[in-house]
């Protein structure tokens, strides 16, 4: 059974978008504790090109699945502009280093699809079930593309409370963590995104970002990366050796160790 604990979840019951995803439906809804009908603020949809979700009230926008094969992400691929990204050079890439990368709050992945079309290794991890498996189905697919395959397969995804894992990580430490809190902002114009109106309801803010900031301190081997939005203050804690700041959001980086070729 998944935990929905951390805030008061909106009701989500699973769909099959055709007789023939019935059984799919069937399973994902054994998996992560949802029914199959009844009344429902989001539908977790099934069908043949994969999961989605998709709110049910009449001003409702489109489902939302996450796709590293075609629209956004595909176009940010071949024209993203490679290194000189500010996410680059916020985890420390340049010639000859490809930091070993934990993204801790792995959401959608884009993030780490951009990092792994860098040549990075980018472990990620969903606290949220339903995210994560918007996430994992995502990545199935994108396996079975020819041009994205070797990508994703620089992608493993782990589901949990990133906290927890990374307060009982074995492995060996990860040079850099990326952290992209989800922020209690009231901006309205926010709220207007597909992503921002499906993942407030669902997800809540990380109320938690501060104990997220000093496990991910503690266990990062050169640095941590803060994705924040530009006018938002600091995580509360130790303060940031330097920022690097765009049009809307900022970067705050902590540096433990400097990253060499």
């Amino acid at each position: 059974m998944s935990d929905f604990s951390r805030i008061t979840p909106p009701k989500i019951r699973v769909e099959a978008l055709t007789a023939a995803d019935q059984s799919a439906a069937e399973k994902w809804a054994q998996e992560l504790g949802l029914p199959l009908d009844g009344d429902a603020e989001f539908a977790l949809q099934v069908g043949v090109d994969g999961l989605q979700l998709q709110e049910l009230s009449r001003s409702a926008p489109g489902p939302l699945r996450v796709d590293f094969i075609e629209g956004a992400l595909a176009h940010r691929r071949q024209f993203g502009g490679g290194s000189g990204q500010m996410i680059a050079k916020a985890v420390g890439i340049q010639p000859g280093v490809r930091p070993n990368i934990l993204d801790a709050t792995a959401g959608l992945g884009r993030d780490a699809f951009v990092l792994a079309c860098l040549g990075c290794q980018v472990q990620m991890i969903e606290r949220n079930p339903i995210v994560a498996a918007l996430l994992a189905d995502g990545l199935r697919r994108a396996r079975l593309d020819a041009e994205v395959a070797g990508i994703v397969q620089r992608m493993p995804l782990l589901t949990g409370n990133a906290i927890e894992l990374m307060s009982a990580w074995t492995e060996a430490a990860p040079e850099v963590i990326h952290l992209d809190p989800m922020f209690p902002s009231r901006d309205k114009s926010a709220l207007v995104k597909k992503e921002m109106r499906l993942f407030k309801p669902l997800v809540g803010a990380d109320d938690d970002a501060p104990d997220l900031l000093a496990a991910a301190l503690a266990l990062a081997s050169h640095r941590v990366v803060v994705k924040r939005p530009r006018k938002a203050p600091a995580i509360v804690g130790v303060s940031p050796t330097y920022s690097l700041e765009g049009k809307s959001s900022r970067y705050d980086i902590y540096v433990k160790k400097s990253l060499k070729p």
